[in-house]
Formats: structure tokens, C-alpha cells, sequence
């Protein structure tokens, strides 16, 4: 048997192990759930030190493998199921849902630059506007009650959900013609889609609108301590017209950027803490590997509902927990 005959049956393994790893992890947040918010304090109390950061480093993991093919980056996943399932306060959960971030893009772009799954030009622009104005957002977050932020991030977990649930997909958009600004900044190239044997030419437009609203990305990146990846992918394949895949890859790059800017406000504020940060970035980083190789080969369809679905379980916890607390 060749190599290219062996490939779909591989494809079809990834696919099946994928699913089973959702399986498990939704199950696991569910049985995790019932009576948690009356029971923390006391789990809290009568629970071994080592089991929380072992625990970090299980989910962050498992998070890794599903965020770099979904192109949501870990931060989106990470804040919300941390700070809705384990007893640290939520300054220091986005603190390190920063790092978390920050470790998958970075762990996940040599091989995304290796397969051609990520453009530095195409990242470069838009990630040096949101830089600035995630730094702005570090700071109102930290301005604001933790009971406001935790409203507001269920909030925005939940709306995420919707904008994931109900936009439209493109894998090749058709972009008839570069902008100005698109062609000043050279924003073309070729995709290699290795899951198709396919070379797609592609190039930019609407460059102005997508700089406006990466913006408004980096703003809540730097708030929540999100990775904002849930709209980069959006933005650049949507409105941008860049490749999904491509799209996705290149998220990476921009994380990498943002998250660097607003992690030291949080660095400066000590809500970095290491027993959170450390195991979480860790297991993140090592998911985000497989979840790199995964994503020249896997459709990004099942990978994507599955992210919905824990966006949605992780956003309305987050709300609850803001109007209990």
C-alpha cells in the first residue's frame, strides 16, 4: 500500500480518536458539574494541592489538540472551563488564559510555517493593531469588578457561540481584486492543501474593515485574557476573503503577537500565578503539536462543532457563576 493510499484510512483514524476524546471530555465536564458551585470551597478545602494542577494540565491538553484545528487558539477554551470548574480567582485564570495562548500559537507555528498552513505578511498588520489595543483592554479589565467581568465574559462566551453558530464558511473565498492597502502590504500568496492535493492562489481585500475590526478583537482579547482567535478566523476568511485553512494557520502568528502585548500587563498586576500558569501552558503547548499535524489532514467541520458545544456549556457556567457569586 502506498503512502497516498494509506493517507484517507489515517485521516479516518484522527477522526474517529478525535471524537472519542470529545466524547470523554464532555462527559467528564458533566458528571464534573452537578453541585459544583455549592461544593468548591469545601472540595477546595479537602482536596490534595497537586490534583488542581494535574488537573490543568489534563484539560489544557486535551484543549490544545481541538483549538489549533478549530483556529480558536486555547485562551477562548481555557478561561471560561477554568474559571467556571476550578477554585482560582479570575484575574489569575486570565492572567495565565493569556500564557495558555501564547504557548499553543507558539508551539503549533514552526510546523503551520513548515506546511504552509500560515502567512507572516497576511499576520503582521492586523496583529500590530490589535496589539495596541489589547493592552488598553488589560487594563479596563482590571479596572472593572471580578462579578462585572465574569457577567460580561459569559456574556461574550455565549455571543461567541452564536457568531460561530450562525456564520457563514468559505473555503476559498473569491476575491475578484485586491484593495490598495492589500496590494501596498503584498497580501497574496499559495495555499497547498495537502487534504485535497490542491495549490490555491489567494489574495486580499476589504483591508481597511479588517484592520478596524481586529481592533475591536484585540480590546477583548486583552480583557477576558482570551486568545480572540474565535474572530480572528472570521475576519481574515470572511471578511479579509484569505482561505479557511489558511485563515486558521495564520491565527497562530497573530495570537502570538497580541497575547505577548496584554500578558505583561498582567505580568505587571502579579496576576500571573505559576501553579496556574505552568501545568496549564505545558499541556497546552503539547496538544497544540498534535493539533498542528492535525490540521493539514482533518476537516475543521467536526472539530468546529465541537468547540460550539463546549462554548456554550463553558459560557452559560461563566454567567451563572457571575450572578451567584
Amino acid at each position: 500500500m502506498t503512502r497516498r493510499e494509506r493517507r484517507p484510512r489515517n485521516v479516518a483514524r484522527a477522526a474517529r480518536a478525535l471524537r472519542r476524546l470529545a466524547a470523554l471530555g464532555a462527559l467528564a465536564m458533566l458528571l464534573w458539574s452537578p453541585g459544583a458551585l455549592a461544593g468548591e470551597l469545601l472540595a477546595t478545602e479537602n482536596t490534595p494541592w497537586w490534583v488542581w494542577p494535574l488537573g490543568l494540565f489534563v484539560v489544557c491538553f486535551l484543549l490544545g489538540v481541538i483549538a489549533v484545528p478549530a483556529g480558536v487558539g486555547g485562551g477562548v477554551l481555557f478561561v471560561p472551563i477554568v474559571s467556571g470548574f476550578f477554585p482560582f480567582h479570575l484575574d489569575f485564570v486570565r492572567g495565565a488564559g493569556l500564557l495558555v495562548a501564547l504557548a499553543s500559537a507558539l508551539a503549533a507555528g514552526p510546523s503551520l510555517l513548515r506546511a504552509g498552513l500560515a502567512d507572516l505578511r497576511l499576520a503582521l498588520p492586523v496583529a500590530v493593531i490589535a496589539s495596541a489595543t489589547s493592552i488598553a483592554g488589560a487594563l479596563i479589565g482590571f479596572a472593572l469588578p471580578t462579578r462585572i467581568v465574569q457577567l460580561a465574559l459569559g456574556v461574550i462566551i455565549l455571543a461567541i457561540v452564536a457568531v460561530m453558530a450562525t456564520a457563514a464558511r468559505s473555503d476559498y473565498p473569491l476575491v475578484p481584486a485586491p484593495d490598495r492597502l492589500a496590494g501596498a502590504l503584498r497580501l497574496h500568496g499559495v495555499l497547498v492543501d495537502r487534504s485535497t492535493s490542491s495549490v490555491i492562489a489567494w489574495q486580499t481585500h476589504r483591508t481597511p474593515l479588517g484592520l478596524a475590526l481586529f481592533a475591536g478583537i484585540g480590546l477583548l482579547a486583552g480583557m477576558f485574557g482570551m486568545g480572540a482567535g474565535w474572530a480572528n478566523v472570521p475576519v481574515l476568511n470572511l471578511v479579509m476573503g484569505a482561505p479557511l485553512k489558511l485563515s486558521a494557520g495564520t491565527s497562530s502568528f497573530i495570537l502570538s503577537l497580541v497575547d505577548s502585548a496584554a500578558a505583561w500587563v498582567y505580568l505587571l498586576k502579579g496576576a500571573v500565578l505559576a501553579i496556574v500558569a505552568v501545568p496549564s501552558v505545558i499541556g497546552m503547548m503539547l496538544g497544540a503539536r498534535i493539533g498542528a499535524r492535525l490540521l493539514g489532514v482533518l476537516s475543521a467541520t467536526a472539530v468546529r462543532r465541537l468547540v460550539i458545544g463546549l462554548l456554550l456549556f463553558a459560557g452559560g457556567r461563566a454567567l451563572l457563576k457571575g450572578i451567584l457569586d
